[in-house]
């Protein structure tokens, strides 16, 4: 059973649209973490019920407590108290949670990352030892924050955007079709954003038979499996617990259409 952590906010800093913190997490990462990819469920105040699932950007082992960082953006009032935590301050972590990547610390791997989807994928960036190869996608050049990060932990790093001042001016999917027509020598695309790109991120894969895992995402309420709240649709019928079954599965197991 996962064990709560009050975990102290020892950096905090706003990068575009998201504020960008790192904790002191006792022995969570040495207990908990299996993969890049996890979340932690935070509570944001005590008036509110449930907590927040927040996906892990990084995480360290370190002495006398391990460090993991988070990226978020204020989507109501959880995210909201959250972002007005300063730093010194403690909060009450969950964590660690789910599943993560399916991937090898030696192999080489195609990141895809889109908008709040882009964090996370950093972790898998420094767990490859800068092998892998990262597409971002961003709404424009001033929401691209966490850019430089990924050009340091990353053999190459592209950046697709919407409004086109930034890298190509379109999707993802657009440039990870132009990756893998250059080079399909990668052990697999790994992604994580909203739904629809991840769709559109799995088909591209898929058209040049390279294997392709997603990271899902849906409303949570326990974290941990005992509610239904995030129950997603597979494609042999089943449906399974983002939150305990995930957040990541392989591209095939999920029904595009449900």
């Amino acid at each position: 059973m996962k064990r709560e952590h009050k975990c102290k906010i020892i950096s905090k800093e706003t990068l575009g649209d998201a504020i960008f913190m790192v904790l002191e997490v006792g022995d969570m990462v040495r207990t908990s973490f299996r993969a890049p990819g996890q979340f932690v469920h935070i509570n944001c105040g005590h008036s509110r019920l449930l907590r927040r699932p927040i996906s892990v950007c990084s995480c360290q082992e370190d002495q006398p407590e391990d460090t993991l960082s988070i990226a978020f953006e204020v989507r109501g009032e959880g995210t909201a108290w959250l972002a007005r935590r300063p730093v010194g301050h403690s909060v009450d972590v969950l964590g660690l949670l789910g599943n993560g990547f399916d991937i090898r610390p030696e192999g080489r791997y195609l990141l895809v990352g889109g908008g709040i989807g882009v964090p996370p994928m950093r972790g898998c960036a420094q767990y490859t030892g800068g092998r892998s190869t990262a597409i971002l996608g961003f709404r424009s050049k001033e929401k691209a924050a966490l850019l430089k990060l990924f050009e340091g932990d990353c053999a190459k790093t592209l950046a697709a955007t919407d409004d086109g001042s930034l890298g190509h001016h379109g999707f993802v999917d657009e440039l990870v079709r132009q990756e893998l027509a250059q080079d399909r020598a990668y052990d697999g695309v790994l992604a994580c954003g909203p739904k629809p790109m991840l769709r559109s991120v799995a088909k591209a894969a898929a058209g040049f038979g390279v294997p392709c895992q997603v990271s899902m995402e849906e409303r949570m309420g326990c974290g941990v499996g005992a509610c239904l709240v995030c129950a997603c649709d597979m494609a042999d019928g089943a449906r399974k617990h983002v939150c305990k079954d995930g957040p990541v599965f392989y591209a095939e197991e999920v029904d595009w259409d449900a």
